[in-house]
């Protein structure tokens, strides 16, 4: 009996595609994009920037309180000088506020609260005049000798006055004083001279007071913001 015989096909494999090292027949999976913060990112960051905001609004809407609360008061008592804050000048003439505060400050030496009145200011568009040397000239025009005047001349803002108004105070040994401006702008003024070290009084012109609401917030938030950024020393 003859044994069978069996045949055996070998049938080669297809190659594989897509082999590259570490693996054949596996397609990567596409990259993420690099360089661009996801949403979590962005939804930190806006509630920070809307912390911020919303702190900066309080403070803002705190310290208006607070400078509408000074605006009515009148602290008028002797001290050792008065000083007017300046205000515009036109050609060697006070604005009309500024004549006010000055007309406020006639008064109060005229009732002997100070013996000395100091009026402040640089000069701003006009070069020829300085803000503290038209108060000077219009006060001693209404009978304030010059011994009892003394001009700042160089300031270019509320801050400015206060520093050099303090300095001028220390050099004539004054601790106290009555500060005369706008009733608004009261709240700063007594702050930028407090921070010289000295005793401050608010005596502001009569009728500074606006009328109506809307002008009263608008003008404390404006104040308010103002002295936010002498506290936060951006100016």
């Amino acid at each position: 009996m003859m044994a069978a015989t069996c045949f055996f096909r070998i049938i080669p494999s297809e190659p594989a595609e897509h082999t590259a090292a570490g693996g054949a027949g596996i397609e990567p999976s596409p990259a993420a994009p690099a360089g661009r913060p996801g949403r979590a990112v962005y939804g930190w960051m806006w509630r920070v920037f809307a912390s911020l905001l919303a702190a900066g609004m309080s403070f803002l809407v705190v310290t208006a309180g607070r400078i509408m609360r000074q605006a009515p008061l009148d602290e008028t008592r002797p001290a050792g000088a008065i000083i007017v804050f300046g205000a515009a000048e036109y050609v060697g003439h006070p604005s009309p506020v500024f004549r006010a505060r000055l007309d406020h400050a006639l008064a109060l030496f005229q009732r002997g609260i100070a013996p000395l009145v100091i009026t402040t200011g640089g000069a701003a568009r006009d070069p020829n005049f300085s803000e503290g040397q038209v108060g000077r000239d219009y006060l001693r025009a209404r009978g304030i000798p010059d011994m009892n005047l003394i001009a700042e001349t160089q300031s270019a803002d509320t801050a400015q006055s206060a520093e050099r108004t303090a300095n001028i105070l220390r050099a004539n040994g004054i601790a106290q004083c009555l500060a005369v401006s706008d009733a608004y702008h009261m709240f700063r003024v007594k702050r930028m001279l407090q921070s010289q070290r000295l005793t401050v009084y608010a005596s502001p012109r009569p009728d500074s007071i606006p009328h109506a609401w809307f002008d009263r917030a608008r003008i404390a938030l404006r104040e308010a913001f103002s002295y936010w950024i002498w506290k936060l020393h951006l100016t």
